[in-house]
């Protein structure tokens, strides 16, 4: 079952694993290691931290998750989902701030695992996710343009109106190498698939840059230039400063909804492509845990990366190994090439993120989207904006608020409530065992269709209102409610106590058995008494007679 919490690396040695499946596992691995090289130290330049900083968050990270995951095929590390979020803690409190809400992720993530809200999370609406991921996506674009023309900009705030003016009043400061250099790397990752998708073009892009720029001396900014030189090694250890949980602590619920979301999605990918099925919770709890060590060792956010664990399935990767064979072929090129990396030009790395932005844009189902119900079009448009206008945190709230309040609405118009007595006529008694024959004089049947919570509440009161001449029995059929809520009963409390001071006899029908427990629960099934709770419309019409004969 997709809910057990046993990680997928026990599940592999558990059911056997041979030495064809290690070979096929480190070859892949190596790859998926190789591809992971620029994006890890991409994401963490474009994040506002060190270039490394990526780098570990891969290694620890990536490796924990493999380990860990419910996914056989997850590859993990850092991704632009975190980009906005990360670069804006980043900004705010630094980055112990940045480590903090990491690990207060983790322990969320941790937590969401073991109480199984895996399967909580698909519940998040399409439109919603499409609008932040192309809101990020466009931000990551547009923090690239500084790299990519070389220019001599400042933003005086990190907000998107800001830094696009900053970029506008510096035009006349572009590098025209930068801008080559660039242009060379985006030519050669654009092209490269054409001759062979087994290398990555990001990565024959930057070995390209770099050496052209360290051959010929090329006025171009580089990480070193930028950051100085990068350490061949991983940090020591260290908790994260913990007096800032309560100033992050809205982040660090972004972040984990983030890894939740993205991790689980590419599982789900995966599962699409190796017809194959993940643990969601066991997911969460991986990911987790890998949330709580990676800022330990000076490492970002992470979660599961969907194009590098699609890479690892198209290579041959068999089970988590391979994963875990890309974290350390990370940590061996951290440790033997480590410090070539500090001559990678930036305009290089710009363009692998512009390409990464353009990917994770979807904006064709941007644009498919505006063919959908006004109300979705509204929550993407909302959260889209939001998120490069506002803040990514801001977005996910209130793109999350707006979903449910829209939800209920439309589970409100499909509930109603109608009057059967009045409604009766050939058609319906050709579909319906219930005629106007059976139906004795002085009883009046209402009927609920669909789901019975608040959002339906107040249309059932106003339609037992609308009675014109007070029956001596109402019969409520719920032959088609699935479930009742708190506030639903409440209504239905209201109706009993004012049927009662009128003199009428309610009698509920057709009340499945999973209602029942609800029932009696609140107290209204003696309330309106057993008697008068009826399985079916049958049962529920020989009790109005025997209430009416009473009557006499």
């Amino acid at each position: 079952m997709n809910s057990r919490l046993i990680p997928q690396l026990y599940s592999t040695f558990k059911e056997g694993y041979t030495a064809k499946n290690l070979t096929k596992d480190a070859m892949s691995g190596v790859i998926v290691g190789i591809v992971a090289l620029p994006l890890a130290i991409a994401f963490a330049i474009a994040s506002g931290v060190k270039p490394e900083q990526g780098l570990y968050t891969a290694i620890v990270a990536g490796f924990l998750i493999s380990v860990l995951s419910g996914s056989k095929f997850q590859i993990g590390g850092p991704t632009g989902a975190f980009i906005v979020v990360v670069y804006e803690v980043v900004a705010k409190y630094g980055y112990e701030g940045l480590a903090t809400a990491t690990l207060m992720a983790g322990v969320i993530l941790v937590l969401m695992g073991a109480v199984k809200l895996g399967g909580v999370i698909r519940f998040i609406p399409y439109p919603m996710t499409i609008g932040f991921t192309s809101g990020i996506a466009l931000i990551i674009g547009t923090t690239q343009i500084k790299d990519l023309f070389g220019l001599d900009a400042h933003p005086a705030s990190a907000g998107f109106i800001d830094r696009l003016s900053a970029y506008i009043s510096s035009a006349s400061t572009y590098n025209i190498y930068s801008i080559g250099i660039a242009a060379l790397s985006l030519a050669v990752i654009l092209i490269m698939p054409r001759f062979t998708k087994k290398i990555p073009g990001s990565i024959i892009a930057i070995i390209a840059a770099t050496v052209l720029t360290s051959v010929f001396s090329l006025p171009v900014p580089t990480i070193e230039t930028q950051f100085g030189d990068v350490p061949s090694s991983l940090p020591v250890p260290s908790l994260p400063d913990l007096t800032l949980i309560t100033q992050v602590f809205p982040a660090a619920l972004t972040i984990a909804l983030l890894a939740a979301i993205e991790s689980l999605l590419s599982a789900v990918v995966a599962d699409g492509m190796t017809s194959t099925r993940h643990r969601s919770n066991m997911e969460l709890i991986g990911q987790g845990v890998a949330n709580i060590f990676s800022p330990i060792f000076g490492g970002i956010p992470a979660t599961g990366a969907i194009a590098r664990t699609a890479t690892n399935i198209k290579n041959g990767g068999t089970s988590p190994i391979s994963g875990m064979v890309h974290a350390v072929t990370l940590l061996l090129i951290l440790l033997f090439f480590g410090r070539w990396a500090k001559l990678i030009p930036m305009p290089s790395l710009a363009a692998v993120l512009v390409v990464v932005a353009y990917h994770m844009s979807e904006w064709k189902h941007f644009l498919k989207l505006f063919r959908s119900p006004k109300a979705d079009i509204m929550v993407m448009l909302v959260t889209f904006l939001l998120t490069v206008f506002i803040d990514l945190t801001v977005a996910i709230e209130t793109g999350i608020v707006l979903s449910a309040l829209l939800f209920m609405n439309r589970m409100a118009n499909v509930t109603s409530i109608k009057s059967i007595t009045s409604e009766i006529n050939e058609e319906f008694e050709q579909q319906d065992v219930l005629s106007k024959d059976r139906i004795p004089a002085g009883v009046e049947i209402f009927e609920i269709f669909g789901s019975f919570f608040f959002g339906a509440a107040n249309q059932f009161k106003d339609t037992i209102k609308i009675v014109k001449q007070p029956p001596k029995v109402i019969i409520l059929r719920m032959r088609t409610v699935p479930f009742i809520d708190a506030t639903a009963m409440v209504a239905l409390e209201e109706v009993l106590m004012k049927t009662r001071k009128e003199g009428i006899r309610l009698v509920l029908s057709g009340v499945s058995p999973a209602l029942m427990p609800t029932l009696e629960k609140s107290g209204f099934a003696e309330k309106v008494g057993m008697e008068n709770i009826c399985p079916h419309i049958d049962c529920a019409l020989k009790r109005a007679e025997k209430h009416l004969e009473s009557m006499k």
